[in-house]
């Protein structure tokens, strides 16, 4: 079936779309949301990438958010929130369709470039670290920040966090601590550092040449990281098999990062967090991308029926009084049982990727 065709866009879309020489371009178009991405974007995105994929005219596809503020922000938790506290499962239908262009932006034929400038965090991250060139400047912040609202990294975060030389990967996730660009670097969640100043020109490059040849023209060496310099501590704490002794590594450190991030654990989730380490610790012996989506998907199906994913949203979002309730409150009133439940099988309702060999890595 050949895809429809590009329709055009209003300046108030929320995805825009177009193309100019070789290249077609996606803008994320909710600035004043941080670019926040809702379901109708979501299948945006997707429509655009079938029309696009097939179209001898197009040889790059180009993300950024609009805006100075960042990509995007990740998913309408305000949207998940309602659903949340209403008991509805909307949100594990936008779930489904995002977690399915997570998949779909890994196996993308066409060179995909992500421009990950400014805020990217949570489902930002699924849109753009998933793609064949993943670009950032001084400016950018990755983070997948799900612990703080009793949520659990999802758009196959804990695929990527997995793959984080030794433990960087599970402080990240545990604490939601967001990186520059070096340690984005590091971490594996991007590629090149390009100075956002020379971002207008790095856009317009790629519509006349290659994404090789626009790269040379661009990219820079970014300003160094801080995680490099914490490797030691991280894998010695994070290398522990629980939560609690985790947390009681750090505390036992001298290096003030370490703790700092007792501090951080201590006000995230504790069903999140156990949850967390478990996802993490399965997805690095799952395989591909997709069956590790598949994993979330579960977990993510079981988070929106647990208490702690509402009073987080409520807490940091809607009420902004930074004082969760969570339920239960201590980690050892959370028990294996309990994180269990959130890897349980969903029956029919299962998420079911088809997994396709990964499109070839460019030398870039």
């Amino acid at each position: 079936m050949t895809p429809e065709p590009v329709p055009p866009n209003t300046p108030d879309d929320p995805v825009l779309l177009r193309t100019e020489g070789r290249a077609a371009y996606l803008t994320l178009n909710r600035p004043r949301a941080l670019n926040a991405l809702t379901h109708t974007m979501v299948r945006t995105i997707a429509d655009a990438l079938d029309a696009w994929e097939d179209d001898p005219s197009v040889d790059t596809v180009v993300i950024s958010g609009a805006g100075e503020r960042g990509l995007c922000a990740g998913g309408d938790i305000r949207a998940i929130h309602a659903d949340a506290r209403a008991g509805t499962m909307g949100s594990a239908d936008f779930w489904r369709d995002e977690y399915r262009l997570n998949a779909r932006i890994a196996r993308y034929r066409t060179p995909y470039v992500a421009v990950m400038d400014g805020i990217v965090m949570g489902g930002g991250v699924g849109v753009s670290a998933h793609g064949t060139v993943r670009v950032v400047t001084e400016r950018s912040r990755v983070a997948m920040p799900e612990t703080g609202i009793g949520f659990v990294p999802d758009v196959g975060g804990t695929y990527l966090l997995g793959l984080a030389p030794g433990e960087l990967g599970t402080h990240l996730a545990l604490t939601g601590a967001a990186v520059g660009a070096a340690d984005a670097q590091l971490c594996g969640l991007a590629d090149h550092f390009v100075p956002s100043s020379a971002l207008p020109a790095f856009l317009a490059d790629l519509a006349l040449m290659p994404v090789r040849e626009a790269l040379s023209r661009s990219v820079g060496e970014a300003p160094s990281g801080e995680l490099a310099a914490h490797r030691q501590w991280i894998d010695e704490c994070y290398g522990a098999d629980t939560v609690e002794e985790i947390v009681e590594r750090l505390a036992a450190r001298d290096e003030p990062a370490a703790r700092a991030s007792v501090t951080s654990l201590m006000e995230k989730s504790p069903t999140a967090l156990k949850v967390t380490l478990a996802a993490l610790r399965r997805a690095r012996g799952l395989g591909p991308l997709e069956n590790v989506l598949e994993q979330e998907y579960r977990v993510s199906c079981a988070a929106l029926g647990h208490p702690d994913l509402a009073e987080g949203i409520r807490a940091q979002v809607v009420d902004k009084d930074r004082a969760p309730r969570w339920t239960p409150a201590t980690f050892v009133e959370v028990t294996a049982t309990d994180v269990e439940r959130f890897f349980a099988p969903l029956g029919d309702r299962e998420l079911r990727l088809a997994t396709a060999p990964l499109t070839q890595e460019v030398p870039w």
